[in-house]
C-alpha cells in the first residue's frame, strides 16, 4: 500500500515510462528502499527554463509533456454567500488547482550523490538533461541527487489533485499497488544501472538521435511506431519483445487465393468478369513483393506475355484463372515466350504457371518436358506471408533450386519448413544467451561456455561450436541486431550478449 506520491517534472515521468531514463534529480536525499506514485509537475519545479534545461534531442517530448500538463489546470469561482439578498456581493478571486493523472509508481533502488563537475558530461551524455541544467543544480544545491528508481505501471491511471509545491505529497486515498508491470525487466534494469553507476559512454548515440527524429512521426504512422518500438529495444529502452504488428498495406496477401478461388466461382456460373486478370495482378504483385523484378513491357492480353522476372534470374510466368489449368497452357507458355523473349532467352530463363486449378494429365507431361513449374495460389500465397512475417527469410536464389518441373506445391512447402526451421533455431538460440546471462549474471558470455548450454538446452538440432559461432555472428550483426558481440583476436574468444528478442508467431 502507498500513501504518497513524489513529484517530478511530467517530461522525466514520461522519459522513466519510456525507459529512456532510469534516475531522477530530486531536491533531497531518497532512502532506498522508500516506494511512491509519480505525480507529474509543470514547468516551475527546474531550475531553469525548458530550453535550457533538457537536451535537444528529448526537447520536443519535453515541450509537448508540460504544454499537455497546463491543460489540465482547473479555475474554480469559491461558492459565495451573501445574508443581505439585497447587496451587492463581493466578489472572491478565482483559485486554481491542479488535478494530474498519476500513470506509475516506483521504488527507489540506490540514491548517489554527485559532487564532481567533471562527471557532468558523462551523466548528461547518458539522460535528458544538459550539462548546464546539471551545472546550475550542482551550483545552487552543493550536491546532485541521483535517485535511480524501478518503475511500475499501474493498471489504470489515477487521478490527484496537487494542493502542495511539496517534494513528497499525499495521495487522497492509499494505493496497492504490485510489480506486475516494470518499465525494465531485472536484467535490463540491472546493466542500465551499472552503466549509469559507472558513467560508462552509451553505446549507440547515433540510435538515440534517430530515435528522437522519429519519435513524433510514430504518433500516427504504424510504420514509424514499429520501428520506434524496435530502436527502444536495442537501445535498451524497453524489454518488451519485439511483436510484430499486423501491416494494413500488407492486408492484399489475404486475398491472393482468394481472388484465385473466385475466378473458379465465376468461372462455374459463365460470368463475364475479369477474374483472370485480377489473378494476374495480384500475383505480378506477389513476384515483386517477394523481391523479383518483374518487367512492365509484358503485362498479358490477347497475345501477350503474362509475366517476366528479369532478377535475380528470368522467370517466365503463365496465370491460369479457373478450377482446371487448360491443356494447352504449357504450348502456350512456350509459344508466347519464344516470340516476345526469343527462343535462347526463353529456354534459358525458369517457367512458372500459377493458378488456383488442378492440372490435367497432359498439362503435367508436358511440364515434365518442357521444365514448367506448377504452383497453386495457396502455394504463392504462403510464400508471400512468410516474407511479411520475416522480411529476410527468402533467398530467391536458394528458392530457384525448389522449381522443379511439374506440380511443386510440396517442394515450395518443403522450402518454407526449411526456413521456418532456421529461424526457430535463431530465435533458441537467443534465449538461450539471454537465460544464460540472466542465470549466471554476467555481461557476455564465450562460445565455449553457450556451447555446452546449448548442448543441455533441448537443441533443436546438433551444432558443432563452429556452427554456433557463425550463427552467433550472424545474429550479432548490425543489419539485425538481436545479440552484441565484443570481439577478439580469434573466433573462440569473441564475447556476446542480448539485446532483443526474436519472436516465433
Amino acid at each position: 500500500m502507498i500513501n504518497t506520491a513524489l513529484r517530478l517534472p511530467a517530461p522525466e515521468i514520461e522519459a522513466l515510462l519510456q525507459g529512456r531514463i532510469i534516475a531522477v534529480m530530486p531536491n533531497k536525499f531518497i532512502t532506498p528502499g522508500r516506494e511512491f506514485a509519480l505525480c507529474p509537475a509543470d514547468a516551475s519545479i527546474n531550475l531553469l527554463p525548458v530550453e535550457q534545461y533538457y537536451r535537444s534531442n528529448f526537447l520536443p517530448i519535453a515541450q509537448s509533456t508540460f504544454a499537455q500538463l497546463n491543460s489540465q489546470g482547473v479555475l474554480i469561482q469559491p461558492q459565495q454567500i451573501s445574508l443581505l439578498s439585497d447587496e451587492e456581493q463581493l466578489k472572491l478571486p478565482l483559485l486554481a488547482y491542479e488535478t494530474v493523472l498519476v500513470k506509475a509508481w516506483a521504488n527507489c533502488e540506490l540514491c548517489q550523490i554527485i559532487n564532481n563537475a567533471e562527471s557532468l558530461v558523462a551523466l548528461s551524455h547518458l539522460t535528458i538533461w544538459t550539462k548546464k541544467g546539471l551545472q546550475e543544480i550542482l551550483t545552487q544545491r552543493h550536491n546532485i541527487f541521483l535517485a535511480y528508481l524501478r518503475v511500475y505501471q499501474l493498471p489504470k491511471s489515477i487521478e490527484v489533485a496537487i494542493k502542495s509545491n511539496s517534494l513528497f505529497i499525499s495521495l487522497p486515498q492509499s494505493l496497492n499497488v504490485s510489480q506486475e508491470n516494470p518499465v525494465l525487466n531485472d536484467r535490463t534494469f540491472a546493466q542500465r544501472k551499472h552503466q549509469l553507476e559507472k558513467l560508462e559512454p552509451p553505446l549507440y548515440p547515433e540510435l538515440e538521435e534517430l530515435q528522437s527524429a522519429i519519435a513524433s512521426l510514430a504518433i500516427s504512422q504504424p510504420a514509424a511506431k514499429q520501428l520506434d518500438n524496435d530502436i527502444k529495444v536495442f537501445l535498451g529502452w524497453s524489454s518488451d519483445k519485439l511483436i510484430k504488428q499486423p501491416d494494413a498495406n500488407l492486408a492484399w496477401i489475404n486475398d491472393i487465393a482468394k481472388l484465385g478461388d473466385r475466378s473458379i466461382e465465376l468461372e462455374e456460373k459463365k460470368t463475364n468478369y475479369q477474374a483472370g486478370t485480377d489473378f494476374e495482378n495480384i500475383a505480378r504483385q506477389s513476384l515483386e513483393f517477394l523481391g523479383f523484378k518483374v518487367e512492365n513491357a509484358f503485362k498479358g492480353g490477347a497475345g501477350g506475355l503474362d509475366l517476366f522476372c528479369s532478377k535475380p534470374y528470368p522467370i517466365v510466368c503463365e496465370c491460369k484463372a479457373g478450377r482446371l489449368i487448360p491443356s494447352g497452357t504449357v504450348e502456350e507458355l512456350i509459344k508466347l515466350g519464344g516470340m516476345h523473349l526469343g527462343a535462347d532467352k526463353f529456354l534459358d530463363s525458369a517457367k512458372l504457371v500459377m493458378g488456383p486449378g488442378k492440372p490435367s494429365t497432359d498439362i503435367l507431361k508436358a511440364a515434365q518436358k518442357w521444365k514448367v513449374s506448377i504452383i497453386n495460389a495457396m502455394t504463392l500465397q504462403k510464400l508471400v506471408q512468410l516474407k511479411a512475417k520475416y522480411p529476410g527469410a527468402i533467398n530467391l536464389v536458394e528458392l530457384q533450386q525448389y522449381l522443379e518441373p511439374g506440380q511443386i506445391d510440396y517442394k515450395i512447402d518443403e522450402y518454407i519448413d526449411k526456413v521456418e526451421r532456421e529461424i526457430k533455431l535463431r530465435s533458441h538460440i537467443i534465449q538461450l544467451v539471454k537465460k544464460h546471462l540472466e542465470k549466471t549474471g554476467d555481461r557476455d558470455v564465450g562460445v565455449d561456455a553457450l556451447h555446452i548450454a546449448y548442448i543441455y538446452d533441448h537443441p533443436p538440432q546438433p551444432l558443432m561450436p563452429q556452427n554456433l559461432y557463425e550463427i552467433l555472428i550472424e545474429l550479432s550483426s548490425p543489419l539485425t541486431g538481436y545479440l552484441g558481440r565484443i570481439k577478439s583476436s580469434n573466433w573462440n574468444s569473441d564475447r556476446f550478449y542480448f539485446l532483443r528478442d526474436l519472436p516465433i508467431n
